[in-house]
């Protein structure tokens, strides 16, 4: 997989994807399976259609998973609990 691609579904991202972090990882996924960081003029067409398609069954996947057991994210800990005010 791409690294630039990253995990858009709770509990990896704490808020829920935003339409521009799912098209960056559509927009990611074609560059690297066309090989093309930018497409030539006449690719360009096959190559925006490809990444809207892909944009779009992405959310269509992040819609409809169901993520059970899921833990809270880290910076959601209880704090550690107090001394005990009898154990002076």
């Amino acid at each position: 997989m791409c690294r630039s691609i990253k995990t858009l579904r709770p509990p990896v991202l704490p808020e829920e994807a935003t339409e521009d972090d799912i098209r960056a990882a559509a927009l990611q996924y074609v560059r690297k399976i066309s090989g093309f960081r930018a497409p030539a003029a006449h690719n360009r067409e096959v190559f925006e259609r490809a990444v809207d398609e892909i944009a779009g069954a992405t959310a269509r996947l992040l819609d409809g998973l169901e993520v059970r057991g899921a833990h809270p994210h880290p910076a959601v800990r209880k704090p550690a609990p107090g001394p005990r005010p009898d154990a002076v």
